[in-house]
């Protein structure tokens, strides 16, 4: 090999650097995974309600998608503890197209879960 060579990486460049991929070469799709699941129902949910959400509490695959549960500040009070918050549960399809959401429960942010 002579010295003046470089090797194919660097002489082609990268298009991760460059922001421009090789003609040819597939454009990177985001994951349809978990994380992308979160992001998109919390976007869709905060485009219907106006308000972001505070957290993702639930998600699990369907066999249609995806359905998480969503927790909203819909009331702000002093002290926050006496804050009223909401659970969103949210289905999306395998587009992440929001199909269905509704609330299911209301709680003041301190109140502790009973629950199992």
């Amino acid at each position: 090999m002579a010295a003046a060579e470089e090797p194919e990486n660097r002489r082609t460049g990268s298009s991760r650097a460059t922001g421009r991929r090789p003609a040819g070469e597939p454009r990177h799709r985001p994951s349809k995974g978990p994380a992308w699941a979160m992001r998109t129902a919390a976007e869709q949910l905060t485009e219907l309600l106006g308000r972001a959400p505070d957290s993702i509490s639930a998600l699990k695959p369907t066999n249609d998608g995806w359905e998480a549960d969503v927790e909203v500040l819909e009331v702000e009070r002093v002290p926050d503890t006496t804050s009223v918050m909401a659970t969103y549960r949210v289905s999306l399809d395998k587009e992440g197209d929001l199909v269905a959401y509704e609330r299911t429960r209301r709680y003041t942010r301190g109140q502790i879960d009973r629950r199992g």
